[in-house]
């Protein structure tokens, strides 16, 4: 028996195009707006505007126009979300995605009011993102490190890609937009752009440093020999081709790496980024400093990870303790 199909993702693409010219045009400017004004990565435009395009289609198809964006309709086309499949944190996304759009609408004039500001949504689940312990990331990196013994280019950069994310926390966008000059050995830091456009400073350890410097003196002057015909850009990482390092390259050398260690939970960047968070918190780092370092906007979503280190306490007080 054949396995069930998947429900199809609608193509936003066609029905932006299907929409009538005007709507188009307030689209296009809405998309002007989030990346030029607003300054978000491209990704994240994407998901804005592809979450208006579903908006604004659904009251189209329904016999409406932008003007006759009410609360009601908001409501409804959340509704239709809900039916074809969509969670409660996918909900709580498109939810905040259409108050963006309805508040930059009205303060554009494209709308009269705001609906988006009563719109409510089901809370989002905040689930506790899965980590290393501190012993399993020194394997993994200790395997990151075995495997650039042999001084293959490609693997002395995989282990400088590993042992920076764990150091430091960063982002895997902010890593793959890394140039050679944004690290600083006399310092022991690297200076990343992050989301919204906004630059800061991270620190990371020597470990990090003796694999970063392997991979800048003897692993990428050879990538760049064997690509400088077709001419290198000044990425820190480079892919086999002297070009900027791609983020499902970076993902794939992560999952390889923590895979390689027997009993570790699989997974990426950000989850090195999780754990990073993690054992500065376990060691002592208070939120503040930790919210810095990741470059969140707010605390609350540094908030997150003293749920992960209290999860674990408990989990200590319950061996431990004669009473527990």
């Amino acid at each position: 028996m054949p396995p069930p199909s998947r429900s199809r993702r609608p193509d936003l693409r066609g029905l932006r195009a299907t929409l009538p010219e005007p709507v188009q045009a307030v689209l296009a400017g809405y998309e002007r707006h989030l990346g030029l004004e607003r300054g978000l990565s491209a990704h994240t435009v994407r998901a804005y505007v592809g979450d208006a395009v579903s908006l604004l289609g659904f009251v189209v198809e329904a016999g409406g126009g932008l003007a006759d964006l009410d609360l009601a309709r908001l409501r409804a086309w959340l509704a239709a979300q809900q039916t074809g499949g969509a969670g409660r944190t996918t909900l709580a996304r498109r939810a905040a995605s259409a108050r963006t759009f309805t508040a930059w609408a009205h303060r554009a004039e494209h709308l009269d009011a705001d609906p988006g500001g009563r719109l409510a949504a089901p809370r989002a689940h905040r689930t506790l993102p899965g980590v290393l312990r501190a012993g399993q990331a020194g394997e993994v990196m200790r395997a990151s490190a075995a495997g650039a013994a042999e001084r293959d280019p490609i693997a002395l950069r995989d282990r400088a890609m590993v042992e920076l994310l764990y150091a430091t926390g960063i982002r895997v966008s902010e890593l793959c937009g890394l140039d050679v000059g944004g690290a600083d050995f006399s310092r022991r830091v690297v200076t990343v752009l992050g989301k919204g456009g906004k630059e800061r400073v991270v620190p990371f350890g020597v470990p990090a440093a003796g694999a970063l410097g392997d991979w800048i003196e003897e692993g990428r002057p050879k990538i760049v020999a064997e690509s400088a015909g077709g001419g290198v850009e000044p990425a820190l990482f480079l892919g086999v081709r002297g070009k900027r390092v791609d983020p499902r390259a970076v993902r794939r050398v992560v999952h390889d790496a923590v895979t390689a260690v027997p009993g570790t939970p699989d997974m990426g960047p950000h989850g090195l980024r999780h754990s990073a968070a993690t054992h500065l918190l376990e060691g002592g780092a208070d939120l503040r400093s930790v919210q810095e370092l990741l470059g969140h906007a707010t605390l609350a979503t540094t908030q997150l990870y003293t749920h992960v280190t209290v999860d674990r306490l408990k989990a200590i007080h319950d061996r431990a303790h004669p009473r527990a």
